[in-house]
């Protein structure tokens, strides 16, 4: 028979077993925590631990671990579970989040976590923070986004992007994915400037918050209009980032909010947190996060895990040692997968939403609240579950206009006169009043008639506005558009494509070229043949020949045609009627009459002889010789006529066409010697874009950081290309920070460079004393300047409907001819004028007064010359006849005076045949020399000579 117990023992022993078991569950939970040093998950977790006193109590084992490192991870870890922990909260990092995961599945030791969630089915993980990916693609649904840009942190973004790839395949999406782990701070510029060019303005970024405020400043940093962009951020802290700077780029941004701020028990716990915080004197006053929020919400799941298994009275005491981490195989935990099970079972409302897992750990049934950037700050746009999908809550009330009255824009713009310059006692003024010139007035016409106020303020780099190949990014005034920092740039900016992608231009309100510039060269002084001018060289060298070659086609057909030969039959005639009456002439003075009678008779004999040649050889003479050839030409060619004109046909030939020759060439001459003697000429080293190309003597430059530079950069026409090439190699630079400098540049350099510049700045520049410079060749190229504002600028409409509006009117017109050429400085037509008309003077006509002294100083010594030849041609011929009259004189004087007749007779004849060898005339005409005759009275006879009272010796 079995013992029977009374009821009382029954009743101790009940109570005795009752009080074992329930004092079998521990009062004191050792929570392990892995936290990186100074984090804001770690103070949270203190706090939480404060906040949570409840039994059963946790106890914090912590340790301050780089996240990132396995081994310090591992030997943290295999720590705090040789010390008998039963959870651990921390953080874990891509690199080491498998590791972890590991040891949890081979332990059975839960790791709660509220770092980014990962895929895995490891179910002693339990991930607090919930999974982007649904909300993200509802999003880019409810948006209609096929075309995007998706920049993501290799921690928590690789799960977003493989669920964004797989969906961009099925529905043909456009996905631009960029790493932003692999990119510098500069890397980060070139990508925006590379992206704005393309055009690619919605972009999601997925990192974590410490590197998304970074990223956000970055933009901000850059100062540019992103009214076109539409950011979304995923990442679940919406109202932890700041938007102060970013606020500014009027960019449209979403993201996702995870904290419902607007809870009381969130407000109150918020509050609660700070006051915590601040008795902290080593830490400064933070807001809490929602990474800190998850970690609030892992300590509540845990401590209500904990409470749970309690009121269960399960058993999960930890006795003796609790084994060894690394050893192979693995000892897992028994109690571990009852700890993990209350975990998973957890259902609260925390700070975060409500807090569910599933069976593999993850947050399930959780909402999320779709946040937007607006005027005043984050506001909710709509909301996000999993049952509704995404639902829309924003009701947008339209913004009304008030006008632009009331705000004053900032009016970016640039020293350069005449349109932008300082007033003479600008130092007294404020404001706008300072400045004055073109684009000052133009400005006011356009406050005018848009009706808004604005305020004028001068570019900071003094640009106009590039983009710097190495850093992409904009200075000058488009890059104060770009970034935000004016409203509107009224100034001589040119309108390019580039500037165009990045900022609106209206109607030019000026159209221009760029052209050249260089110094006024001196003007040519007179030559003294400046008369010779108007023909060229080489036409001169042609008349030179042509005269030439005329005059001997005329001397030539002369000579061939038999109509240019005239006889001398009436010279001859008349020379035959007057020698008969001197034969017949008694002769009255002879003292010996023989002797005359000899004379005569000898004398009549041979001129009978000369005459009867004469007959049977008749005389014919040519007055086209060589030099009446030549001075027939010369008269012809002067236009003075000449005394001989040709006879034949042949001759009038040649002299008409020469007379139509010299008609043509002396009217074209006469026609522009006034231009030339009365137009004083500057000779330019250049005439155009081709001359400065082929040349390397004169340097030549253009604007640094300006359109014209980046038109010979861009341009590929074979002769800007060649310059391009010249100006970007050479050394010293040739390019200027300011026109002011490279015309500065121009006035020194002795027209040794060249300055390319708008047209219409090279035309101020050339009516501004001292008028030393001058515009050359054309245009280069055709563009005009603009009003530019930023990129959806709602200035933009209204400013261009006004510049259109002043050009219909004239008053451009009237503004430029106003500050160009009313207040020109160098007199009518400036320096444009490259000849101007003065009176001659003795300089332009001197080589005609050398040429007349000259002419008649030759013909003084031609006349020298031609009296010394003539005088030298008589002498000789008076001597001969001396020589030959001494000779009859000697012979006269001879013994036998029986010889005497015919030796007087034969001296008569010697005479009359020395007349006959005598030299003879033009055109082979016998010349008979004048002779003083005493006639046959006074010398018959050269035996006389006593008679005649001289003597051979005084002969």
């Amino acid at each position: 028979m079995p013992p029977r117990f009374p009821v009382s023992s029954v009743f101790f022993m009940s109570c005795v077993v009752g009080f074992c078991c329930g004092t079998s569950f521990p009062s004191n939970i050792n929570i392990g925590g892995l936290f990186p040093t100074g984090s804001h998950e770690y103070e949270v977790f203190r706090f939480a631990l404060a906040r949570h006193q409840d039994i059963p109590k946790l106890v914090p084992q912590v340790d301050m671990v780089d996240t990132g490192s396995s081994f310090a991870m591992t030997y943290a870890f295999c720590s705090q579970f040789s010390k008998g922990v039963y959870a651990i909260m921390g953080l874990y990092d891509r690199r080491t989040v498998n590791m972890l995961m590991s040891f949890c599945g081979s332990l059975h030791v839960c790791f709660v976590t509220p770092s980014f969630p990962v895929q895995t089915n490891n179910q002693f993980v339990l991930q607090l923070r919930p999974q982007l990916q649904e909300p993200l693609m509802a999003l880019l649904k409810h948006f209609g986004w096929s075309r995007f840009v998706y920049m993501y942190s290799s921690d928590s973004g690789l799960t977003v992007l493989q669920r964004i790839l797989d969906t961009a395949a099925e529905q043909s999406w456009q996905v631009t994915s960029v790493n932003l782990d692999t990119l510098t701070e500069t890397g980060f510029f070139k990508l925006l400037i590379d992206l704005d060019y393309k055009k690619d303005y919605r972009i999601i970024i997925d990192c974590e918050l410490e590197r998304l405020n970074s990223i956000l400043n970055l933009i901000a940093f850059q100062h540019r209009n992103l009214k076109n962009y539409h950011f979304i951020l995923a990442n679940l802290g919406f109202q932890d980032l700041n938007f102060t700077e970013f606020q500014k780029v009027g960019a449209n941004v979403t993201g996702f909010q995870l904290i419902n701020t607007s809870d009381p028990a969130v407000e109150k716990l918020s509050q609660e947190w700070l006051d915590f915080d601040s008795k902290d004197l080593k830490l400064a006053r933070r807001k809490l996060k929602y990474t800190g929020a998850l970690t609030y919400d892992g300590v509540s799941v845990m401590a209500t895990a904990f409470q749970n298994l309690r009121k269960q009275r399960i058993d999960i005491s930890r006795r003796g040692n609790a084994g060894e981490c690394l050893a192979n195989p693995p000892a897992p935990w028994g109690q571990g997968i009852d700890i993990q099970r209350a975990l998973q079972q957890v259902r609260l409302e925390g700070l975060t939403g409500h807090v569910q897992f599933d069976e593999r750990g993850h947050r399930t049934n959780y909402t999320l609240t779709v946040m937007e950037l607006g005027h005043d700050g984050p506001m909710k746009v709509g909301y996000w579950n999993e049952n509704e999908r995404y639902v829309n809550t924003a009701v947008y009330t339209p913004v009304v206009d008030h006008g632009l009255q009331n705000r004053t824009y900032v009016v970016t713009t640039i020293l350069e006169a005449p349109y932008v310059m300082l007033k003479k006692n600008h130092e007294q003024l404020v404001g706008n009043d300072k400045y004055e010139g073109y684009c000052v007035e133009l400005a006011t016409e356009i406050a005018k008639h848009v009706g808004f106020a604005y305020r004028l303020e001068l570019v900071g780099d003094g640009k106009y506005g590039s983009r710097d190949a190495e850093t992409k990014m904009w200075n000058g005034m488009v890059g104060e558009l770009v970034y935000g920092k004016a409203d509107v740039a009224v100034a001589p900016l040119t309108i390019t494509l580039v500037r165009e992608q990045v900022i609106d231009f209206t109607k030019p309100f000026m159209s221009l070229g760029i052209s050249i510039m260089i110094k006024k060269p001196t003007k040519s002084k007179p030559g003294v043949f400046s008369f010779l001018d108007p023909l060229a060289y080489e036409i001169w060298m042609c008349i030179v020949f042509a005269y030439i070659g005329v005059s001997v086609v005329l001397f030539l057909v002369s000579r061939f045609s038999p109509y240019e030969w005239q006889g001398d039959d009436e010279d001859d005639e008349d020379e035959q009627q007057a020698m008969p009456s001197s034969r017949q002439a008694p002769p009255t003075s002879y003292s010996e009459p023989s002797h005359s009678q000899g004379y005569s008779q000898a004398q009549v004999q041979n001129q009978n002889q000369n005459q009867q040649k004469e007959k049977e050889t008749p005389e014919h003479t040519n007055e086209f010789g060589i030099f009446n050839s030549l001075w027939f030409s010369l008269g012809a060619f002067m236009q003075q006529g000449c005394d001989i004109s040709p006879r034949s046909l042949s001759g009038r030939i040649v002299g008409g066409v020469w007379w139509f020759f010299t008609l043509i060439i002396i009217s074209s001459y006469t026609a522009n010697l006034a231009a030339f003697l009365t137009v004083e000429r500057m000779v330019s080293p250049i005439e155009s874009a081709e001359d400065l190309a082929k040349q390397t003597e004169i340097a030549y430059g253009t604007l640094e950081g300006g359109s014209t530079k980046e038109f010979f950069r861009r341009s590929k026409i074979a002769v800007f290309e060649k310059m391009w090439s010249y100006m970007r190699s050479a050394d010293p630079s040739v390019f200027v920070k300011n026109t002011n400098e490279g015309v500065i540049r121009v006035r020194k350099s002795k027209g040794k460079y060249a300055y390319l510049l708008e047209s219409t700045m090279n035309e101020y520049i050339e009516q501004r004393k001292p008028c030393d410079t001058m515009k050359v060749g054309g245009n280069l190229d055709s563009k005009g300047y603009g009003v530019a504002t930023p990129k959806g600028s709602a200035l933009r409409n209204h400013v261009n409907l006004a510049v259109l509006k002043l050009n219909e009117q004239g008053l451009l017109d009237k503004l430029k001819n106003r500050w160009w050429y009313d207040k020109g400085e160098c007199g009518t037509g400036g320096g444009d004028s490259k000849d101007k008309t003065s009176a001659l003077s003795l300089s332009n006509v001197a080589g005609v007064f050398y040429i007349l002294i000259g002419g008649l100083g030759l013909a003084m010594l031609v006349a020298l010359v031609e009296f010394c030849y003539k005088s030298r041609i008589e002498s000789r011929r008076m001597k001969e006849l001396i020589d030959a009259a001494m000779m009859s004189t000697s012979l006269s004087g001879m013994p036998g005076g029986g010889l005497a007749g015919p030796g007087c007779g034969g001296a008569g004849g010697g005479g009359g045949g020395g007349g006959a060898d005598a030299p003879g005339g033009e055109n082979g005409r016998v010349v008979a020399h004048d002779f003083p005759k005493a006639g046959p009275q006074t010398l018959p006879c050269m035996s006389q000579a006593a008679g005649l009272g001289f003597s051979s010796t005084g002969m």
